[in-house]
């Protein structure tokens, strides 16, 4: 796999396929990606307020001389908003998403973003926590459209001559994520399946589908992986995701028997080798959803109270 630089931009990973990359990967600082033949193009993602957005789309047509206009097809690998927040800019595409993710997105809507944010300064640490992982958002200038067609499973859309498949393998990192893999070009967006140098955050699970994608995802022996956030990397990338994924299942496992708290097992876990990676706090994402996997409990959960809990941990 070539050495791509860690830098906001476009880069073409060959055959007009580009990645849109957005350091440091952390909070809402996602990647996106363009797949594009002949006069056909499919957007895979769009960004978490409309001004990146746009600014992207503006990239994009000076490199590849296809436009806003000129993209037929967007697909969303899930339903956070970092993903799916721009997408009416382009207003003549087909958006696809999971059935699952269609569903997800209605929960949180921008406008309601926006009001939690508008009131974060009262809101104490929580408040403060807010502001340093989403202050640097617009949720007031966004172009949310919701998928125009859904599917389970798999689905696949032709661009030009090539075939994308779309791979549903959520619920994991939320109830609908989905790869989306370019077999003849060797090159697989990953959405949120895959975060590089930086922590993954489980709100939905079970832990042993996430593994699974990952395994997936090597199984495909694609020859480039753009994740969902960081930088591009290849199968030895993946193998880390998995390992951390491996590590938190043992460690949160070995304290919920022994009867701590979320809030105590978050606090004791130490991280090791992945206190390196960037947002670390999510542990507590993670340890509620796998206590909750281990216990049976479908309820959702209380994001409130996670949101504290990082900013506790942080």
């Amino acid at each position: 796999m070539p050495d791509y630089p860690f830098q906001k931009g476009l880069y073409e990973t060959g055959n007009g396929i580009f990645a849109y990359l957005q350091p440091d990967g952390g909070w809402g600082w996602s990647n996106a990606g363009l797949i594009s033949d002949g006069d056909q193009a499919l957007l895979v993602d769009t960004l978490f307020d409309a001004s990146l957005t746009r600014d992207m789309l503006t990239i994009m047509a000076d490199a590849t001389g296809k436009g806003a206009d000129d993209i037929g097809v967007i697909v969303n690998t899930h339903a956070n908003g970092d993903h799916c927040h721009g997408n009416g800019l382009c207003q003549h595409a087909e958006i696809i998403a999971s059935e699952a993710s269609a569903a997800e997105m209605a929960e949180l809507p921008a406008p309601a973003l926006a009001a939690i944010m508008a009131q974060a300064k009262t809101l104490g640490p929580t408040g403060q926590y807010l502001v340093d992982i989403f202050g640097s958002f617009d949720f007031n200038d966004v172009a949310e459209k919701h998928p125009t067609k859904t599917f389970s499973g798999e689905y696949s859309v032709e661009v030009g001559n090539k075939t994308v498949e779309l791979i549903e393998v959520g619920p994991a990192h939320t109830a609908g994520d989905v790869l989306v893999h370019v077999p003849e070009d060797k090159t697989i967006f990953t959405g949120d399946i895959l975060f590089i140098e930086g922590t993954p955050i489980m709100w939905a699970g079970p832990v042993s589908n996430w593994i699974a994608a990952c395994d997936m995802i090597i199984d495909l022996k694609p020859d480039t992986i753009v994740p969902g956030h960081g930088p591009i990397t290849d199968a030895d990338g993946v193998r880390r995701v998995q390992e951390y994924l491996h590590y938190i299942d043992r460690e949160a496992r070995q304290r919920y028997d022994a009867g701590l708290s979320v809030r105590d097992a978050a606090h004791d876990i130490n991280l090791g080798d992945f206190s390196s990676w960037g947002d670390s706090e999510r542990i507590a994402v993670n340890v509620s959803t796998l206590y909750r996997e281990y216990s049976g409990d479908s309820s959702p959960p209380d994001v409130t109270a996670l949101f504290g809990l990082m900013a506790e941990l942080r």
